[in-house]
């Protein structure tokens, strides 16, 4: 393992690990204003095979959900590593926001048309 970074990839609506600028993981997801406070949607997140078992995904998570509640917006946990992650760390229960059908919905849409 190189130098190991994590940053915000806007262009592509996801953070990601590098790993000596080799994307390694990344961590998906969706601004959401539906006219009440702006949020992002967590959709899925993912870290390459090879890197398994060495903490990044924590890494990760750490890094979006921080600069995520730094920037204002809510968490909407769809990603299932995203919502286990903040069950195990209370301090982002105050940015946590219930997924709604509004935002399955939204996310559904979204995706249908990216593909």
């Amino acid at each position: 393992m190189n130098e190991i970074t994590i940053s915000n990839n806007p262009d592509r609506e996801r953070y990601e690990v590098l790993d000596a600028g080799k994307v390694i993981g990344k961590a998906w997801y969706k601004a959401y204003d539906d006219g009440g406070p702006a949020e992002r949607i967590f959709y899925h997140t993912v870290i390459n095979e090879d890197y398994a078992g060495q903490g990044l995904a924590g890494r990760l998570a750490k890094v979006a959900l921080d600069e995520t509640v730094a920037a204002g917006l809510g968490i909407v946990p769809v990603c299932p590593f995203i919502k286990s992650y903040i069950n195990r760390h209370p301090e982002y229960d105050g940015s946590a926001v219930p997924i709604t059908p509004a935002h399955l919905q939204f996310l559904d849409k979204a995706l249908a048309a990216r593909a």
